[in-house]
């Protein structure tokens, strides 16, 4: 009998399209003790983009 890799019984296609609205952003903060630049990731939809830019 063979079997079935778990990755097969997943159905991923549902997933890719929503995937493309999906947006990533990357914002270069500066600590205050150091100076030295840290990075803040977050993923959005694409329509919540302007505003989380703003917040972060």
């Amino acid at each position: 009998m063979a079997k079935v890799s778990k990755n097969s019984k997943v159905d991923r296609g549902k997933s890719i399209g929503e995937s493309k609205n999906m947006v990533k952003i990357i914002k270069f903060v500066r600590t205050d003790k150091s100076g030295s630049y840290s990075t803040r990731e977050k993923v959005v939809h694409k329509d919540l983009l302007q505003e989380t830019v703003k917040n972060l």
